[in-house]
């Protein structure tokens, strides 16, 4: 039997995202998140999470009523609970105002105690079954437009739910295109530069809100235990990872962040404080930081020989022709100030279990701070 690798992957060129249904589900009873007067994005992802794949029927009252893709048909109540608003006519002043924004089109019925609505463009973004069967509406997934999302996001000052929604469906995961994404779902506003570093200023303006608002949404949202904010000092900015982003999308394990794997993965300098040199360039104090760096990068990676005691560790300085012969490389960079190690790690005194090629590279402040000295 053939064996195949499946590598899972949310790539920004994707113009949709899938939201599963449960997670909506978890959104609406989570009532520590404020819903109300916002852009209306959490609002039409609660309506497209009822919406049908296919024509199905529901009697209510002793009438069946036909229920095409993209429609659904419930009371006016359980509207009104799904929208968490107090009274009958809040929910219908919110259906009022996405029909309005071309968003979706409903109509009154049974006196005035239902509704029906029907998802605008649903034909376009999701795929329309042709049997007839009910429609499940706490399982299985549906796909929501990033450019609709944009749409509505851009229309008025968003709710903390709609900034949650937002962050989910702006997220890339192992996406070449984007830094950062390879070490866990990272938020992506598809800037296209390809860095998913943003400042509370860009923020601001893209929800229409104070930077002071956007910090205190952002830091509720962590403490909730939805994100997790990367910091950077200076004018770097921040990267927004998801937190059980993978354990929703894809039914696996979510990852444990390292702020120091996501500096390198982000081209970020990591600081080393001293600055006396040796033969290789680089002081044995800074050699035992970085050597504690990469222990912590390769652990939260799931290579734990680091954390063990019976783990013993060489870090041997490589010249060209050491790269080729030692580590295979046939080409290398131009020589840029910078130093190659080989790292060797070894269980026990003898058995080796792995090797990793190091290269540390000064920043440019430090040689010119050299340079004076």
């Amino acid at each position: 039997m053939s064996e195949y690798q499946l590598e899972l992957k949310q790539i920004v060129d994707y113009p949709r995202c899938r939201i599963y249904r449960e997670f909506v589900q978890s959104l609406i009873s989570d009532r520590s998140i404020r819903t109300g007067k916002g852009s209306g994005l959490f609002y039409y992802t609660v309506l497209s999470c009822y919406a049908n794949f296919r024509t199905s029927y529901r009697r209510i009252d002793g009438i069946s009523y036909i229920i095409y893709p993209g429609e659904w048909l419930c009371r006016i109540s359980e509207l009104t609970e799904w929208f968490r608003v107090r009274f009958q006519h809040q929910a219908l002043a919110i259906l009022k105002d996405l029909q309005e924004r071309h968003l979706i089109t409903y109509s009154i019925l049974g006196h005035k105690r239902l509704v029906k609505f029907k998802i605008n463009g649903w034909h376009r973004h999701n795929r329309v079954l042709e049997y007839n069967a009910p429609c499940q509406k706490d399982t299985g997934f549906f796909f929501l437009p990033i450019s609709i999302a944009a749409e509505i996001i851009s229309s008025g000052r968003p709710s903390e739910m709609d900034v949650l929604l937002d962050l989910w469906l702006n997220t890339v995961y192992n996406d070449e295109q984007v830094q950062g994404s390879e070490a866990g779902p990272v938020v992506y506003m598809r800037n296209g530069t390809g860095s998913p570093l943003i400042s509370y200023a860009d923020l601001s303006q893209r929800w229409g809100m104070s930077k002071a608002t956007v910090c205190r949404y952002l830091k509720k949202l962590s403490d909730l235990g939805y994100l997790s904010l990367v910091s950077f000092p200076g004018t770097h900015g921040t990267a927004i990872y998801l937190q059980n982003y993978l354990s929703t999308m894809f039914q696996i394990s979510d990852v444990m962040l390292d702020k120091d794997e996501i500096a390198l993965a982000l081209n970020i300098k990591v600081e080393l404080d001293s600055v006396s040199q040796t033969d290789s360039g680089v002081s044995e104090s800074n050699m035992e930081t970085v050597l504690k760096k990469v222990g912590q990068i390769l652990t939260a990676q799931g290579f734990p020989c680091l954390s063990c005691p019976k783990s013993h560790c060489k870090l041997l300085p490589l010249s060209d022709d050491c790269q080729r012969a030692v580590l295979g490389v046939i080409e290398t960079e131009k020589d840029t100030g910078g130093s190659h190690f080989l790292l060797v790690i070894s269980c026990g005194e003898t058995s080796e279990t792995a090797k990793f090629e190091l290269y540390l590279r000064p920043c440019e402040n430090w040689r010119i701070d050299n340079e004076k000295r």
